[in-house]
């Protein structure tokens, strides 16, 4: 009977400090998370600054806490998986800089993580039964993506976004409104008790697959400016229906240009449950719609660490010069 792998995924790319346990890339043994939520909130968006500086108070404590919990030490951990990319390159380096230490010291495996595969990655533990190839629609804060997924290390971007993600729409949305950070949960709910239908907003196209939020943005803020007393649930669910509207079409579009019915959603915004509710429409079409954990939607360690399993298990290791790279292409 071939040995369980244990993969010790750190995450700390953004916000949140997260250590996880995995066994064989499927099942979650632990999984902390400690947020820098109610901190950022008071200045209505995350400090890069502060971001890293809580990073380095936390990453032991959640360490220890994710080990504990699993009921394991470090000489039963297989491989160390740390996100390297992209985001905020002070909060990455917390997570390399203690990924690496970790691995000279316990002489474990590096392996390096790219944050957007590890995104990916948080289905295969929804799912167990989820193998590629599939199409994910890939939309966070930070990043918005048509990405195939032709095997589980093997990825090619069909379409992205060419100024803000969607994530980071929905935020500056919020924070104009009034709603406060983070954004895309504040708006989703707002947008429950709007009218849809009630504001026409820009959609902006391409002949590729590439996505804009940046004029719908600015017409939302825009429209709260010049209108004083405009309804701003509807304003939120107006807004809502159309960046989703976009992110549909350009998704149909691209299943028609490979050799896949499925559909897999990743990303903290994928936790909507607007937009959620209308890619599984698409299942009445005959497309089968997968979709995480809602708890494994937002940045967490586990998604690392699955990732990583796939990394480690076909020979993508890394050495101890590896660095923070805030821009990582996928």
């Amino acid at each position: 009977m071939e040995k369980d792998i244990l993969t010790l995924g750190i995450e700390t790319s953004c916000d949140e400090t997260s250590v996880a346990v995995i066994k064989n890339g499927r099942e979650i043994l632990s999984n902390i998370v400690d947020t820098q939520i109610p901190i950022h909130e008071k200045y209505g968006g995350v400090v890069p600054e502060i971001a890293s500086r809580n990073h380095i108070e936390a990453i032991t404590r959640v360490t220890k806490k994710a080990l504990k919990e699993a009921n394991i030490t470090f000489k039963d951990i297989t491989a160390i998986t740390p996100t390297y990319g992209p985001g905020l390159v002070g909060a990455l380096l917390v997570g390399v800089s203690y990924a690496k230490a970790l691995s000279f010291a316990i002489d474990k495996p590096l392996v390096g993580v790219n944050h957007i595969q590890g995104h990916i990655a948080s289905n295969y533990i929804t799912y167990k039964e989820l193998k590629p190839p599939f199409l994910c629609v890939m939309m966070s804060g930070g990043n918005t993506q048509l990405v195939y997924v032709k095997g589980y290390t093997e990825f090619e971007v069909l379409g992205k976004t060419r100024d803000d993600a969607i994530g980071e729409a929905f935020d500056k949305v919020a924070r104009v409104i009034g709603l406060g950070y983070p954004g895309g949960p504040k708006v989703d709910n707002l947008a429950k008790e709007g009218n849809q239908n009630a504001i026409q907003l820009p959609k902006t196209h391409f002949d590729n697959l590439d996505f804009s939020f940046s004029g719908i943005k600015t017409a939302v803020i825009n429209l709260h400016h010049k209108t004083p007393n405009i309804n701003k649930a509807d304003l939120c669910a107006s807004f809502e229906k159309t960046v989703t509207e976009i992110l549909i079409e350009n998704t149909v579009k691209a299943l028609k240009l490979i050799d896949t019915n499925t559909i897999v959603l990743a990303g903290g915004v994928s936790a909507s449950n607007f937009i959620r509710s209308e890619f599984l429409k698409l299942e009445d079409k005959g497309i089968k719609v997968y979709m995480p954990d809602l708890k494994l939607c937002t940045d967490n360690a586990a998604m690392i660490g699955s990732a990583g399993y796939y990394n480690f298990i076909n020979g993508n290791t890394s050495e101890l010069d590896l660095n923070a790279i805030p821009n990582l292409k996928l």
